[in-house]
């Protein structure tokens, strides 16, 4: 109930009470009670009034403690969204960090092979630097047996050649010797015939001359058999000094080839 109704009620039962002990109450308790029931109603007042600004008051500290708990739930619901957040950073992070963890062994895996690769890689080298050194000795060995075996052959070959080359200078002496003595026998024949037309020409000179051009035809024959003659010799003796020609060439060209085996 409201601390304002029990003065009202008290009074009531205050003024039905002086209404029945009226005629044996006297004035001064009346003035007196009256005065109590004033003071009373003052103090009622006052507790009311003071009630009423503790009410404000605390309706105050109501709404603000309202605000506070809106503003509390807003930060709540903001703290709520952060720490989800970081729930799903440290579970991504989580994840990051596992998938580290699986590229960091497959880097090492890679780390490994490669290393193994490396030697692989090496010992292959090594293998083949082996091998082919083997085959260079075999080369080295081959080559030299190839440089014996033609050194053989260009020995031989120059006792060959060597052979030839006597044969020839053999050859182009004995035909040198030829065409000196056919030369001389081509002289001599030349030197004979022209002998014998003088003599037959003196011979016609001296006989009578039955006619005046008689002497112009054995002249003629005789020029013309001596003339055939020498063409028969000059092409024997061109013939004769071609092949000496040809056999000194042939000469030159193996002595050159014997200078460059040698040099060789």
């Amino acid at each position: 109930m409201h601390p304002e109704a029990r003065p009202s009620l008290d009074m009531n039962q205050s003024s039905n009470g002086c209404q029945k002990k009226i005629g044996i109450v006297n004035l001064d308790t009346l003035i007196n009670d009256f005065s109590q029931i004033e003071k009373k109603m003052l103090e009622t007042t006052g507790k009311n009034n003071i009630l009423e600004m503790q009410l404000e008051k605390t309706n105050c500290l109501l709404k603000g403690m309202q605000t506070k708990e809106v503003s509390l739930k807003e930060e709540c619901a903001a703290l709520h969204d952060m720490v989800k957040g970081l729930q799903q950073t440290i579970e991504y992070q989580h994840n990051l960090k596992g998938e580290n963890e699986h590229l960091k062994r497959n880097a090492d895996l890679m780390k490994e092979k490669l290393k193994s690769h490396e030697q692989e890689y090496k010992n292959n080298i090594t293998k083949l630097m082996s091998e082919m050194k083997m085959k260079e000795e075999g080369h080295k060995l081959e080559i030299k047996k190839l440089c014996q075996d033609m050194q053989k052959k260009v020995e031989l070959n120059e006792e060959k050649n060597k052979e030839q080359i006597e044969k020839m200078e053999v050859e182009i002496s004995e035909l040198s010797e030829k065409l000196r003595t056919q030369e001389k026998d081509k002289q001599n024949e030349i030197i004979k015939l022209h002998l014998e037309f003088d003599a037959k020409l003196a011979r016609v000179q001296t006989k009578p001359k039955p006619y005046p051009d008689s002497t112009a035809l054995p002249q003629s024959i005789y020029r013309r058999k001596l003339q055939h003659l020498q063409e028969e010799k000059n092409k024997e003796i061109a013939i004769l000094r071609n092949t000496i020609h040809d056999l000194e060439r042939r000469l030159s060209v193996g002595n050159d080839s014997h200078l460059k085996r040698r040099r060789f």
